[in-house]
């Protein structure tokens, strides 16, 4: 394979005919997010109720996966209407009454998926995973794009910026003053504007994107794009056989409001507390169901791991929550 800007190379290895994304068992079987297993159904908890706080009947999973946050959803509440959007087939597991629309991947978005009223747009760790420009700073100081080369597994330093990467950069990401060679930077405008095409989308709604990231004063110095496989952080290679994952610019995006999930969820669900224990003699199994639903809580709060996670609120129209 010839050498290729991050930013195709990453697009090819996860979403080409072969990529990581369109292969079984998908993402739960390499890692575990807030939406799957029993941190799922507490997820789908806190989605429901923010659904509910913003007036929304219908809920849309971008970045859907293989239904995991939307079968937690129509269990727990079946009221809603359900729309799942990823670049597989629709899931087998899915109930009959949940839509499900095929997307081309990365920041490309269905056709179809336009004109949404009152809904609340879920999008769980989808814009990590939208390629974006990889820029690394020369010994000068001179910024320059990094290329790729799967097979020989090896990384050049060829391309100039665009002017608009720069443009993104002096506003969200200087580079004055950087440290020399090795300094990286991963250039948001990518999911600047995947987000913004999201929002065009939605004519009366919320929209949330909920994920890792970092804002202007807590940029990191070294990037952070990484590969996962089998539940292991392993070294990034645009070959199809691992997630490739970098954080998000959180502050870049448009935005009406911006919690940590931690924040977000004791807002919506309170904070974990354990069960009366008297309901462990006059009910065993709510008592076991109620620590269960406690430990989830705890997990998808803590400091440290998935309470920092960022969620970014952006509103259009006005509905009735």
């Amino acid at each position: 394979m010839s050498s290729l800007p991050w930013r195709e190379a990453w697009q090819a290895a996860l979403y080409g005919p072969d990529g990581f994304y369109r292969a079984e068992p998908g993402p739960v079987g390499h890692f575990t997010t807030s939406t799957h297993g029993p941190l799922g159904a507490v997820f789908a908890e806190a989605i429901a109720a923010l659904a509910d706080r913003e007036g929304a009947t219908h809920v849309v999973d971008v970045g859907a996966g293989r239904g995991e946050l939307l079968v937690a959803l129509h269990r727990g509440r079946p009221d809603l209407d359900l729309t799942g959007v990823d670049v597989v087939d629709r899931p087998t597991a899915l109930p009959g009454s949940v839509r499900w629309l095929v997307s081309p991947g990365g920041a490309e978005l269905p056709t179809d998926l336009v004109d949404l009223d009152g809904v609340l747009v879920v999008a769980h760790e989808w814009l990590d995973v939208v390629p974006c420009t990889i820029v690394e700073v020369l010994d000068d100081g001179t910024p320059r794009t990094v290329s790729v080369d799967a097979g020989a597994r090896t990384e050049s330093l060829v391309g100039e910026l665009s002017p608009k990467d720069a443009a993104w950069c002096a506003a969200h990401w200087p580079m004055d003053g950087m440290p020399r060679r090795g300094h990286r930077v991963e250039v948001g405008l990518a999911r600047d504007r995947a987000w913004s095409d999201l929002v065009s989308r939605v004519r009366r709604g919320t929209l949330l994107a909920v994920d890792y990231g970092h804002t202007r004063d807590t940029r990191p110095p070294s990037g952070t794009l990484v590969g996962y496989r089998d539940g292991t952080a392993v070294p990034a290679l645009p070959d199809g056989t691992c997630d490739l994952t970098a954080h998000v610019a959180v502050d870049s995006l448009e935005q009406d409001e911006r919690w940590t999930q931690r924040e977000a969820l004791h807002r919506l669900l309170g904070r974990p507390g354990v069960p009366d224990h008297a309901l462990a003699t006059t009910d065993p199994a709510a008592y076991v169901a109620g620590l269960a639903r406690a430990g989830a809580l705890r997990a998808l709060t803590a400091p440290g791991g998935l309470g920092d996670f960022h969620w970014v609120v952006r509103r259009c129209g006005r509905l009735t929550g």
